[in-house]
């Protein structure tokens, strides 16, 4: 859908992007090639030019920050194909405070392989983990998890491209908390942690702190369940947000064809 995207470039919104897509603009190369066939409105030939060839170098050199900018946290659904490669799936679990230091889990999924980062062994080595991110999907993480880190993790920039589910599949009509909506979408947790929550989150730390083992084991897999499961989530987004974006435009897949294998 990035390439196919013209709501990123400065003074042309969304209907003018829905404009020329009606007018059989199908993406950035058809528009460059043809741009004198299409109407920009008020956003100017030139300017829109130059920003698509902006936008061609961006992706083919991974600048990841230029579409972070230019999307905003609405679109940033539709850069996931482009950069899944470098995906970081995350979320953290606290001890219950508001303070940095109230971390005691940082799941990490990036789609092969999990780490579980924990207080007073190696949260330390978040910020190179998270510095190797282009793209970073959290549930709810523009209000909690972000923030908790930006305190925990000053240095950080944080200047990955955001897609955070919990709002992206608000705009699909699927809301609740993330467990209500893996229930919903028949996304199955393990046994040993199926209702579990946060505040469950939070005992089990301070049992662990008491001597558990165990209690560490069950955080462990708790928060990994999380991340993993987040990933299923971006595809059923994606999909959704992709369809809603074609139908508000009166459009279908035949008008704006594209292949869902690339995100499989």
């Amino acid at each position: 859908m990035l390439t196919q995207s013209f709501c990123h470039v400065p003074g042309l919104g969304g209907h003018t992007e829905r404009a020329l897509w009606k007018a059989g603009c199908t993406g950035w190369d058809h528009f460059l090639e043809n741009s004198e066939w299409f109407s920009v409105g008020s956003a100017g030939q030139v300017e829109v030019r130059e920003h698509l060839e902006r936008s061609k170098n961006a992706l083919e050199s991974g600048v990841h920050q230029f579409f972070a900018r230019d999307l905003g946290a609405k679109e940033a659904w539709r850069a996931f194909p482009e950069f899944r490669k470098r995906v970081m799936y995350l979320d953290i679990e606290t001890d219950g405070g508001q303070w940095g230091d109230s971390i005691t889990t940082i799941g990490l999924y990036d789609g092969n392989r999990f780490t579980a980062l924990i207080k007073g062994q190696d949260l330390h080595e978040f910020p190179d983990i998270i510095s190797n991110a282009s793209m970073i999907v959290t549930f709810f993480g523009s209000g909690f998890d972000i923030p908790m880190l930006k305190k925990a993790f000053p240095q950080v920039p944080f200047d990955q491209i955001h897609l955070d589910l919990c709002f992206a599949l608000k705009r699909v009509g699927i809301k609740g908390g993330l467990k209500k909506i893996e229930r919903q979408l028949g996304i199955a947790r393990s046994e040993d942690t199926d209702g579990l929550n946060g505040l469950d989150a939070i005992r089990l730390w301070n049992a662990h702190l008491r001597g558990s083992e165990s209690a560490l084991e069950t955080l462990i897999q708790y928060n990994k369940e999380d991340v993993v499961n987040m990933e299923v989530l971006a595809e059923i987004t994606y999909k959704k947000l992709r369809a809603l974006t074609l139908t508000e435009a009166g459009l279908t897949e035949r008008d704006l064809p594209y292949n869902f294998a690339s995100i499989n």
